[in-house]
Parts: C-alpha cells; structure tokens; sequence
C-alpha cells in the first residue's frame, strides 16, 4: 500500500508463513509475503521496515534448498528468521547447522537465556511451538544465545548491532503463549514501526490505487452478494462513482431465497445493479460433470462469458472487479504453495480474457474485509454473511450436478441456517451447511424400506479460513437438524456430521 510501512515476509514454503501475516497485521503493520528468490533490487526499492523469513520443509545442505543472497543480511534492514529462516541465517553467516537426533515437534518450554528485546514482556519459562528436524550448533560470529529448550541450546539468537534476529520455534502460531507479543516486539522495539496500518488508512490507499489504475475508464463488478464481492464493489464505488456497474448473476447455484435477498441488499446500498438469470446456461455446462476441479473450471469460464456481454451491453468496459481474497489466491496456488483447490475467481478463469481484472481486496484475509465493511458503512447482514463459494452448490453436490439435487440440497441447507439462527451461534460459526453427498442409504420410514441420499452437515470455527476447527454444536441442536432434514426434505433418509478439521480435510467438501 502506497505511503504505509511495510514488513516484507519472504516465503520458504512454510506451512505457518499465512499465520505470520495474520500476526504482523494484527499489529496494524501492513506486511505482505513474496517468494524468496525476490530480487535484493526489488526489496530495496519497497523500503521495507523489517524482513520476516519464514520456515520451510527443507534442509540448509539440501543442493535445492531455498536461499538468499548473503547481502540480504548487509541491507541495514532488520530480519526475523523463524525456524528454517534462523537455519538460514546461521548457515549463511558462518553458523553450522545439523540435523537433530530427534525431529522436534509440538509444544516445549522455552527457557530465556540473555536479555533481549524480543523479550520485553514474556516470561521465561514460556510455551512455545517447535516444528524441526535440524538445529542451529553454533551461532555466526558476533550472535549470542539469547534462548534454550531441554533439547535445543540454541532456541533464539540475535545479533543486535546488525539487528539481525532468529527464533527456532514458531512465534505465529497460537500455540506459543507470548508469540504475538514477540512479533510485537519485532516490529516495535526492532524495526521501530509505528501501527500506522488500520483499515480507515486501507480505504484511502486503496481508493488512490482504484483510481490510478482505473483511470478514466468504466468497470463492471461481479456481484454474488456475499461481503467480498460487496466489499470490492462498494470500495470501487467510492472511488470511481457511477463508472461502475455491479452484475449480478444468478447462475442457478444459489441458496435458498438467496437470489432475492442479494437484489434487495445491493439495490439498498444505492450502487447501479444488472441482474442476468444464467442459470439454464451454467446447468447446462455442468451436466454430467463429476470431477470438481472441472465444475470450478467451468463456472468460472462461464462466469467470464456472462461478465463479457454484459460489458459489451453496457459499452466501453474495461475492467471487472472481483472480491477475490489471499486464501483464494493462496490455495489456488502460488510460486510456494501446492494448489489445494481452484478457486472460480483465481485459478478457474479462462486464458484469455476481454476484461482486465480489478482485485482491491487481493492481499486481505476475511476478518479484515469484514472490518472494512463496517468502515464502509456496510448493513450488517451482508458484514456478516457466511462466507459461499462462487461454484455456488455445485460443488457442495457430490458427484453430477442436476435440478432435483439442487432443489434437495436447497431445501436441507436452508434448515442447517434456520436451526443456527435459531440458536444464536450464526456469529460464533465461520460456516455451516449442508453437502449432499452421492452416498445412498438403506432406512426404514413409516414400516417401508427407504434407499435414499445421505446429507453431510459441516460447521466450523475459524479466523480466516486458512486454518478452522469443526464446531462442537450440542446434540440437541444437531437432533434437531437430522430429524428435521429427514422429516421435510424428501429423498433423504440419513444425516451425518462432519468432525474433520482444516487440515487435513478443507472447509468445503469439493
């Protein structure tokens, strides 16, 4: 962001780098994460105020291992390694590194050896979170010991006048009591940063951003009524008024009522709307597909097309907006990180596009586009509304998309929304739904044997759905929601809950 200061995080493939992000923002430190290999030239032209290295899987003595240049270290610029980037560190910088008798992994006591400023506030002995195969031995010349474990004598070390830090373990995660407040210190005590990024800071770069990169010209919004399309839409409005056109597409996947309850939302906040029925086109599309990375693909594709006549309808078009989140780009896949899944609006579009993609939200993780939203005054239904992937259904139908599965499935997700609402928990939940899954079941309604679909219930707690844990619904709630879903929707004779957390398992089924 043009004008705020700025931590750069340079990614090893770390499973945790996403949660060092979330940290460094929870601060109100704008950071963003860039492969390794960035170019010092690059770095130095960012200005950055510190530098995170992140952990990786690999060993420093591996011929493939990631690295850096050594005059990384020399930029006068202050750096964090944690876990493979203090291997990094101390490996670069004369330091020996070797693999440990035991891969330590899990909770330890963290034992603070030396005075240091990463330790302004935190207690020794500490609980910290190790996740490492090889050990720092010896530290570079001019770096002390400032940490230990029982098993780890060199659990942190630092070099304060070249202002050049490690940490074994892993501070970001919520399994190291003081790891945020060592982060803090990082940034405050170390790179002297200011917590100068907050999201009324946000809206004024990002608008002079909208408007640098916009120009003159017009842009159609992709409107699904969920709070990321209706975040980027309403962000864009701000900054280019009435050049914007939102379109709203009902691609025949949607929820319950849902179609109806987006137009009246959208048209409340005073921003021009299109709405297009597609939903004959985009069934036809998905008919006989099973494979889910092919419905993603699809809907994605289909998605560009419907966007590209309405642009032309509307005339001298040039941009389309999307409320295209990090998780989204993340677990579509980057230079770093395994695709996990194609999201529609990442890596499920087409090659070759007519619009040129406005993405305002790109770099922010749910929670924080939620607080942009009530800083942009958004009503709190749509703040608030439950994160719906842009396939829609289609990808909560497991196996071949058709009319009776979807009214089915309509039908079963609208009675998992009203019995949490009911109970009061649609704020605690990051999601909850209901999957029909492509599994039928012997059962026995009214004295007559019944052969018919089995509903999977999921609900999950999270911060930014890069991460989430099933949620513990009381039995009674779930009682409800079987007998109910057995009771009223015809074709289904069984119910199951899903207890998996992400990972291993994703959020969404498909």
């Amino acid at each position: 962001m043009p004008g705020q200061e700025l931590v750069l995080i340079l990614d090893f493939g770390g499973q945790y780098t996403q949660l060092i992000a979330r940290r460094v923002r929870e601060c109100h430190v704008y950071c963003e994460i860039i492969p390794y290999h960035t170019s010092l030239g690059e770095i130095k032209e960012r200005r950055p105020q510190g530098l995170i290295l992140s952990g990786g899987p690999a060993s420093v003595y591996e011929e493939t291992a990631p690295s850096v240049p050594l005059e990384l270290f020399e930029m006068g610029i202050p750096v964090l390694g944690i876990c493979y980037g203090m291997q990094l560190m101390a490996h670069l910088l004369g330091g020996e590194v070797k693999p440990g008798i035991y891969r330590e992994y899990g909770r330890t006591e963290l034992y603070l050896t030396s005075p240091s400023p990463l330790w302004e506030g935190v207690d020794s002995p500490t609980p910290v979170w190790m996740s490492h195969g090889d050990l720092v031995t010896r530290v570079p010349q001019g770096f002390e010991v400032t940490a230990s474990t029982k098993d780890v004598s060199v659990a942190a070390m630092e070099d304060p006048y070249r202002r050049l830090y490690g940490v074994q373990f892993h501070p970001e995660v919520a399994h190291t009591a003081a790891g945020k407040q060592i982060i803090r210190n990082f940034l405050f005590k170390v790179c002297n940063c200011q917590g100068t990024w907050t999201m009324s800071s946000f809206i004024a770069s990002a608008i002079e951003e909208i408007r640098s990169q916009v120009g003159e010209e017009r842009a159609l919004a992709a409107l699904s009524g969920g709070v990321d399309s209706t975040v980027a839409a309403v962000l864009v409005h701000r900054a280019i008024g009435n050049r914007l056109t939102c379109v709203f597409v009902n691609h025949g996947l949607l929820r319950k009522g849902e179609a109806e309850s987006v137009r009246a939302a959208v048209q409340a906040l005073g921003v021009p709307l299109v709405y297009v029925d597609a939903s004959a086109r985009f069934l036809a599309q998905l008919e006989g597909v099973v494979d889910p990375e092919e419905k993603r693909r699809r809907v994605g594709h289909e998605f560009i097309r419907v966007f590209e006549e309405e642009a032309r309808k509307l005339g001298k078009v040039r941009f389309l907006v999307q409320g295209t989140l990090y998780p989204d780009v993340i677990e579509s896949g980057t230079a770093l990180s395994h695709r996990i899944k194609s999201h529609h609006n990442v890596g499920g579009l087409p090659e070759e596009m007519e619009l040129e993609l406005l993405e305002p939200l790109r770099y922010l993780f749910k929670d924080e586009v939620r607080e942009l939203g009530k800083e942009l005054g958004l009503p709190e239904e749509i703040v608030w509304r439950q994160p719906f992937p842009g396939p829609g259904l289609a990808v909560r139908i497991l196996g071949a998309v058709t009319p009776e599965k979807l009214s089915l499935l309509r039908e079963a997700d609208a009675i998992v929304t009203e019995e949490i609402k009911k109970a009061g928990l649609e704020k605690e939940l990051w999601q909850y739904f209901a999957i029909l899954t492509d599994t039928r079941t012997v059962g026995v309604m009214g004295d007559r044997r019944t052969y018919a679909y089995t509903v999977a219930v999921r609900a999950v707690e999270s911060q930014d759905g890069m991460t989430a844990d099933w949620a513990r619904l009381p039995y009674d709630l779930l009682e409800k929601i079987a007998s109910r879903i057995v009771r009223e929707v015809p074709g289904v004779n069984r119910v199951v809950y899903d207890i998996t957390s992400k990972p291993p398992a994703t959020i969404e089924w498909e």
